[in-house]
């Protein structure tokens, strides 16, 4: 290359870098005076350098939502929190990733745990497995159930500071606004949107909206106060106190009576849930300790009994962790399934499907198609008449099935046991050596040779079984150990060869095919005890209700059943009844609703409201509730206290029931028995 080319090159490096330079300063001073820079400076101080938690819940939504299983119960977790996150997708993303993280933290050791356990044991496997995965539910479900209580205890602190706004500005959306400005608190976010209720052009609609997406009762309550407060103004009590204030100190009063109650339920039965699981866990690591420390327990836990007891004892466990979580439900934050399409839908939307189920449903107008429409009642079911018979048959089928498994792995275990299990010519009592080991199995691939050649002869006699004995090269004419050795195989032969589906096995099938039909029936039953023992405890909801409303100016009769039908749960069939035919006579129609009620405070409390329709004023009908005030909230308290106690009794006997059938069931009773059977044939022989 010339030097003149050399030269050339150079300068156009030069003047290429300086064009660049003139070109940076040219364009950094445009961005200085456009959006660009705007934008760097808004960046400043939001970036995280370091790891944020609250990214990271954000992205592992963002990775949940696309895996087919864990998307399922993603949905399902963020319907519950979006009630309580209310118009807030960032902290609903947020608590749905945190609770399914923690959950699957939980799970998947336990998991682990499980198939390390039970790996010899592949059926046991799968049950533990399957209701493993049934556990994810009822966790995120105590999961919800502790921000539902987070938010209840927020109220408390958050209606003690509407007290002290209210008396400073002396309006009620002005009070709620200035309260709700604390971004931190979930229950802020619940004023907030009572606040543009109550200024928005139709409060009326939205207050009706916002009453179908409320958390709980409470905030049903408040708003509903607060905009007939707004609306008709507040009005002072012969001690010139505030009829509004009042009604939020009778509010927070009913809130502190049900936060002690969740509570001492959370302490009574904090534990049960996993005492219930624990038995299920603990059934192979039991087994092997049995049988390597009392030997003479193998023919029970190798056997088809122990398979047996193995089961029941799943069974029983996982009714009764169903039960003790049916124990514990405090009513808090529940969702509607009822505008969903469940899988049950979907089968019944099938013709051939439809017109099958069609036969099982009871015919509309029947005796049986009103008593279980009543039982869906009682027991508060979201469900559909059809889908709950859609998961009767689909049980029948299930169990029944399952039963014929289940019986065909007992026949095969109980031949494999025969083949597999050490034989010894004496009984042992503890645990064998290893060169009397070696001769067991030994002595049980000899005896193997003689099932294989003469299974599937159910005539065969002793003398027979000699014969082949002698003629193999196992046994002479003379040996010692040949009739006791015939009289061993023949036993064993007599398995294998009986070891075989009966008649009585698939009638066993049929019968439990049958529980499992009316297993659902049977759960709603006890959901309807259960409402039963809180029908009290809403009555008494019910007069706190009336007590608020009866001084208000301008309430009427069929407001206070509008606002008990808002409220109630179990009572709520007669009294929508009650509203709907309340135009057409509103005193046949509280004595209709009287009729179809039991409990004698709410009948005295329908009589009432009749008095009110066309005698007296509403605050004089209900005179009796603001006197008694006190005694009826310490009924109530004493009420709870039998309630808690009742549900006590009941989970505890429901929530041990597994464990003192796995020491009694599975370790005891074959300890003591078969122990007994073998130092009796020990015995014998020595004699």
């Amino acid at each position: 290359m010339s030097t003149d080319m050399l030269k050339y090159i150079l300068m156009g490096a030069v003047g290429l870098f300086v064009l660049i330079i003139i070109a940076y300063i040219i364009l950094n001073k445009k961005l200085a005076k456009s959006e660009y820079r705007q934008i760097k400076k808004l960046q400043q101080g939001t970036q995280t350098r370091g790891f944020s938690m609250e990214v990271f819940y954000q992205k592992a939504y963002i990775i949940f939502i696309k895996i087919p299983f864990i998307k399922r119960y993603l949905y399902k977790l963020r319907r519950r929190l979006e009630i309580i996150n209310i118009d807030d997708e960032y902290a609903t993303r947020r608590d749905s990733a945190k609770i399914l993280i923690k959950t699957l933290f939980i799970l998947i050791p336990v998991i682990v745990i499980t198939i390390f356990i039970t790996k010899n044991n592949f059926l046991l496997m799968s049950i533990l497995l399957i209701f493993e995965l049934f556990i994810i539910d009822t966790m995120v479900d105590g999961m919800v159930d502790k921000i539902d209580n987070n938010l209840l205890k927020e109220q408390v602190d958050f209606f003690a500071e509407i007290r002290h706004a209210y008396h400073e500005y002396n309006m009620v959306e002005e009070a709620i606004y200035q309260v709700s400005l604390d971004d931190e608190k979930n229950v802020s976010k619940q004023g907030e949107k009572i606040y543009e209720i109550l200024i928005s052009d139709d409060p009326e609609t939205e207050l009706e909206r916002y009453y179908d997406t409320a958390p709980n009762s409470y905030l049903k309550e408040f708003a509903g106060i607060s905009y007939m407060t707004k609306e008709f103004g507040d009005r002072k009590e012969k001690d010139n106190s505030s009829l509004y204030l009042k009604n939020i100190d009778n509010i927070t009063q009913e809130m502190q009576i049900e936060i002690l109650k969740r509570d001492k339920l959370n302490y009574v039965f904090q534990s049960l849930s996993i005492i219930s699981i624990v038995p299920v866990l603990m059934l192979e690591p039991l087994k092997s300790w049995c049988m390597s420390n009392f030997a003479f327990t193998s023919s029970f836990y190798n056997g088809k009994l122990g398979m047996i007891t193995q089961v029941l004892i799943v069974i029983l466990t996982v009714v009764s962790y169903i039960l003790t979580r049916k124990l514990k439900d405090n009513g808090g934050v529940q969702v509607t399934t009822n505008s969903e399409h469940p899988w049950q839908e979907k089968v019944y939307k099938n013709p051939i499907l439809k017109r099958f189920v069609n036969l099982f449903v009871p015919k509309p107008g029947s005796k049986d198609y009103k008593k279980m429409q009543n039982l869906l009642k009682d027991s508060a079911s979201k469900s559909k008449m059809e889908w709950i018979y859609v998961n009767r048959i689909v049980l029948f089928i299930i169990t029944f099935i399952a039963t014929i498994v289940f019986s065909m792995q007992l026949h095969k275990l109980a031949i494999n046991y025969v083949y597999t299990e050490p034989t010894s010519r004496t009984q042992v009592l503890g645990t064998m050596s290893d060169k009397d080991l070696q001769n067991a199995q030994e002595l049980t691939e000899q005896d193997n040779y003689f099932i294989n050649k003469l299974k599937g002869n159910l005539d065969i006699t002793v003398e027979e079984i000699q014969d082949e004995m002698v003629k193999s090269e196992y046994y002479t004419s003379t040996d010692e150990n040949l009739a006791t050795d015939a009289e061993r195989i023949l036993g064993k032969l007599n398995v294998v060869n009986s070891e075989s589906m009966k008649w009585f096995e698939e009638l066993l099938a049929i019968g439990f095919a049958i529980i499992g039909y009316m297993a659902p029936v049977w759960l709603m039953i006890f959901q309807k005890r259960m409402r039963q023992m809180e029908m009290e405890n809403e009555v008494m909801q019910f007069q706190t209700i009336i007590l608020m409303l009866m001084k208000i100016e301008r309430v009427n009769v069929e407001m206070i059943l509008e606002w008990l039908e808002r409220y109630s749960n179990i009572f709520k069939e007669p009294i929508s009844r009650c509203v709907n035919n309340y135009e057409a006579g509103g005193w046949e129609a509280l004595e209709e609703l009287k009729n179809s009620v039991s409990n004698q405070e709410m009948i005295r409390i329908v009589e009432s409201l009749q008095a009110a329709v066309e005698k007296i004023p509403i605050k004089e009908a209900f005179d009796e509730l603001d006197a008694d005030r006190d005694y009826h909230r310490e009924k109530r308290k004493a009420t709870n206290e039998q309630f808690i106690s009742k549900k006590g009794i009941i989970g505890k006997v429901v929530g041990f029931a597994p464990m003192i059938c796995l020491f009694v069931g599975y370790l005891i009773i074959p300890l003591v028995f078969i122990g007994l059977t073998s130092m009796s044939g020990a015995f014998a022989g020595l004699q």
